[in-house]
């Protein structure tokens, strides 16, 4: 979220170069063949065998010694050649006459002595031949028809005026000399002219002390690198000497110092003699502090300065005064000033009314002290604390009080915390852009806000929700809570104004589905990355999410999947699905009750029309018949009996009885016993009842409204009933020949009406196709053989 504000034109690290390899690699990675990499393989020869439509062919870091016509004639196509870290000790330049399209040839870091000159393509717009063992520079004839040439790389160990004669007229946008080697001779200055480049790097010995005094002017120079700077108080001056000729220049914007080695007072000296140069960019990158710091005499003249950066320091120097090192960098008449990866423990504020606008002090060892009660940052507007040793976020705030310009503070990596009772934050409230990533703050950051802030970024803390009775951020239009544990996503309810919204790799399992109607101003939602739980509440979100554009939601699809149930565990969201009958409770009811009411009405009339009750209870009853009559032994049926049933009717039902009842039993070879036929004379009409009970298989009784009016009838029931029902149950059939209704039944007969109750009975049909399954019922109750005793003097056969 912090935008740095130094410099465009940035120390010359071989920009284009990077640009020039790497557009290359990208134009033609597409196709896999046209790229290849053999380097570190410990080749000690140009393979033999790559691919003819090769273009681009790495072969560094290997053990190569020779290059011959036929290693690389036959790539007609190749565009980049990288032979860097080799043993090659002599080139031929011919060798590449067939490679009309090369565009990169590196032959840096070679044992190359000399090199034969010849034509070669036109095409070439990068050439290295640095960190080599040439004496004088490498240059051809040749190399001036070059006019696409952008880059050249060179090493010797002594300099002619007019060794780059032959490419004066290009114009270049770097060149790079390696003078680690360089040795001049004694009483005798060297120069050299370098007509045209916009960049020029010069790379000394690192472990020597500077003692270069070549003068080399350079016209139209915007970029000056010089790396392995070894000095200290001695030869300080003859640094500051070579650097007369180049920086005079008003041209030259860029200054960068690589691998610095230094005391402070010749630091200090750097400082004092570039600050009246036209150098609008001071950089310098690892520097290392030696001998001692002690305070040194500064004069601010009036300068062109723009930004000083230091980077990677190194401070050797155990004792000094820590107000002799920071007062330098504190009075500094300049806009931007960046410290960082340095052991600074402290900064101290300037004593006068500061030009300061942008201060970055990342990744030092700086507290929670620095800056309090600072009144002179007045024109600070950007202030970069991160990865240092802050731990009160109360105290960042009092910090800011005086910074009245201050619009963006990034105070993230490091320790804060916040803790209410310490009382309210005081904010400046110039503050829009605040980065308090990667601390140890939770949900009550909230309360400690600038009031005006716009882009916050909390990502990395320990916050579990936002409260809903904070106020103050009507004006937050982006906010990162990524790598959190939030479970829900926030709504926009104290949020109005919010259009980006960071939520991803949180706890947030089941996103509310009105998220995109309470943030109308939403632009863009990156939610991906949590534990989503694949259920009816997600399914709403996913609808929602097809409803607004596609850009709004970033990293969908792929960044959102599901994670719970197990079963869907990695299913994209977009791939899940579930009906709306499982969703919705109430219409799930109404699908499975309303088909099953449907269902019930509709068997209960398909019954009733074809009386299926009837059909099923009779079935059932024969069933149980026919088992009930397999589990009594056939010998305690047989020990006295005489008949297979005794029949107990009205003489009003006479009629079916003898018309129906007996011709379907007998004709079966079931023996009846009727009392008009077989009641002995002489004997009491009781006697003869009990009499052919005992001595029947089964006692039928037939009711109807006619049987409830027999007296006779009822005697037969009540004998039957007692002389019977203590042996077994299962020796009396009912037969229903008309309904009989209960309230018909005379109290006094209440045996008949428990019997009603509690007895099934068969009921005779009126419908004379059922008729059938009655008697098959009748005659399961006597599916048995009986052998029948026969006793003429109590019973006629």
């Amino acid at each position: 979220m912090i935008k740095d504000k130094e410099s465009p034109i940035r120390s010359c690290h071989f920009v284009y170069i990077v640009a020039l390899v790497f557009g290359t690699i990208i134009q033609f990675s597409d196709e896999s063949e046209f790229v290849v990499d053999m380097s570190k393989t410990s080749l000690v020869h140009v393979p033999k065998d790559l691919p003819p439509n090769t273009k681009v062919l790495d072969l560094s870091q290997n053990n190569i010694s020779e290059l011959h016509l036929s290693d690389v004639s036959f790539l007609s196509g190749l565009k980049v050649l990288r032979l860097s870290h080799n043993r090659i000790q002599g080139l031929d330049i011919s060798i590449f006459k067939f490679n009309h399209d090369l565009e990169y040839l590196d032959l840096s870091h070679n044992q190359l002595q000399k090199i034969s000159c010849h034509p070669i393509t036109t095409s070439l717009k990068h050439l290295d031949l640095s960190f080599n063992d040439f004496d004088a520079l490498p240059i051809c004839k040749e190399f001036g028809n070059l006019t696409q040439l952008n880059f050249l790389g060179l090493s010797a160990t002594k300099l002619e005026q007019l060794d780059l004669l032959p490419v004066a007229h290009l114009h270049l946008s770097c060149i790079l000399l390696d003078l680690e080697d360089y040795y001049m001779k004694e009483n005798k200055k060297e120069s050299l002219q370098i007509l045209n480049t916009k960049k020029l790097h010069l790379v000394f010995h690192p472990n020597s002390f500077f003692s270069v005094q070549v003068k080399i002017s350079v016209n139209s120079l915007g970029c000056l690198q010089l790396t392995n700077i070894k000095v200290n108080d001695d030869n300080c001056q003859v640094l500051l000497k070579f650097l007369s000729e180049l920086t005079g220049r008003p041209t030259l914007l860029n200054f960068t110092l690589n691998h610095m080695e230094t005391t402070w007072k010749c630091l200090v000296k750097v400082f004092q003699f570039l600050w009246p140069k036209p150098v609008e960019y001071l950089n310098i990158y690892n520097l290392t502090i030696v001998k001692s710091i002690n305070e040194e005499d500064f004069t601010y003249y009036k300068t062109t300065l723009k930004s000083l950066k230091i980077e990677y320091v190194t401070n050797e120097v155990f004792i000094f005064s820590q107000t002799a090192l920071y007062t330098v960098f504190s009075e500094m008449n300049i806009p931007m000033l960046t410290i960082s990866d340095t052991p600074f423990i402290h900064m101290l504020c300037p004593q006068e009314p500061s030009t300061f606008k942008f201060l970055n002090f990342t990744q030092n060892a700086l507290t929670d002290s620095v800056f309090q009660n600072c009144d002179t940052l007045t024109r600070l507007e950007t202030l970069i604390l991160q990865k240092n040793e802050l731990k009160d976020l109360f105290k960042t705030s009092l910090m800011t009080k005086g910074m009245l310009s201050l619009e963006t503070l990034d105070v993230s990596w490091n320790s804060l915390e916040y803790d209410r009772r310490n009382g309210n934050c005081t904010w400046v409230g110039s503050i829009v852009v605040l980065n308090l990533s990667s601390n140890a703050l939770t949900d009550s950051v909230f309360r400690c806000l600038p009031p005006r802030i716009k882009v916050l970024d909390l990502h990395n803390n320990r916050i579990r929700s936002i409260p809903k009775d904070v106020t103050g951020l009507e004006t937050l239009q982006e906010l990162n809570l990524a790598s959190n544990s939030l479970a829900h996503l926030p709504g926009c309810g104290i949020l109005s104004s919010l259009s980006i919204l960071i939520i991803d790799y949180n706890s947030i399992s089941s996103p509310s589905a009105d998220f995109f109607q309470s943030c109308q101003k939403i632009r863009s939602l990156k939610a991906g990355n949590n534990p989503f739980q694949c259920s009816c509440e997600l399914r709403e979100f996913i609808q929602s999410v097809g409803q607004v554009s596609s850009d709004v939601v970033e990293g969908w699809p792929e960044s959102y999947k599901c994670d719970y149930p197990e079963s869907y565990k990695g299913t994209p969201l977009k791939d899940f699905h579930v009906s709306e009958l499982s969703c919705n409770t109430a219409l799930l009811i109404v699908t499975i009750v309303v088909p099953g009411l449907v269902l019930a009405v509709a068997v209960t009339v398909l019954c009733i029309y074809l009386d299926l009750p009837w059909y099923l209870r009779m079935v059932c009853q024969w069933t149980q018949t026919r088992r009930r009559a397999r589990n009594v032994p056939l010998e305690e049926r047989q020990r006295t009996l005489q008949f297979h049933a005794f029949i107990s009717y009205s003489e009003h039902d006479s009629a079916w009885v003898k018309n129906e009842l007996i011709p379907n039993l007998e004709k079966e070879d079931i023996r009846i016993c009727l009392h008009e036929r077989n009641f002995v004379a002489g004997k009491s009409i009781v006697e003869n009842i009990i009499n052919c009970i005992e001595k029947s298989y089964k006692s039928i009784f037939v009711l109807s409204p006619n049987f409830v009016q027999s007296e006779w009838c009822h005697y037969e029931l009540y004998f039957a009933h007692h002389n019977l029902f203590h042996e077994g149950s299962d020796n009396l059939i009912l037969i229903l020949l008309e309904p009989i209704p209960q309230n018909t039944i005379p109290d006094r007969y209440h045996k008949l009406r428990a019997l009603m109750a509690q007895r099934t009975y068969l009921e005779w049909p009126k419908e004379k196709g059922k008729h059938g399954l009655f008697w098959a019922n009748i005659r399961a109750a006597f599916n048995i053989k009986l052998r029948l005793v026969t006793e003429n003097d109590d019973v006629k056969g």
